[in-house]
């Protein structure tokens, strides 16, 4: 018996890409993301601007590609209609 994959972050309804997350491993990765983001904030951005757009462009691919891995497919949904 074959089960389905279970994703952390299902595909939305309307338009491309991932909702928010339906398992405590995506809840986790999420609050982990904006902790991260948190910790740039305080410690990059009175600094050195450059090195705050690094750090932020650096966990934005890493949190896509997280989601990329460990989410459903995407691709361009338009939702259904109800009759």
């Amino acid at each position: 018996m074959k089960t389905s994959p279970r994703y952390w972050f299902p595909a939305k309804r309307f338009g491309w890409g991932w909702g928010a997350p339906v398992t405590w491993q995506g809840w986790a990765v999420v609050v982990g993301f904006f902790g991260a983001l948190c910790g740039l904030v305080v410690s990059l951005l009175p600094n050195s601007f450059a090195a705050f757009a690094a750090g932020l462009v650096g966990l934005t691919v890493l949190f896509v590609g997280i989601c990329w891995m460990k989410g459903e497919p995407p691709s361009w949904r338009w939702g259904r209609r109800n009759p």
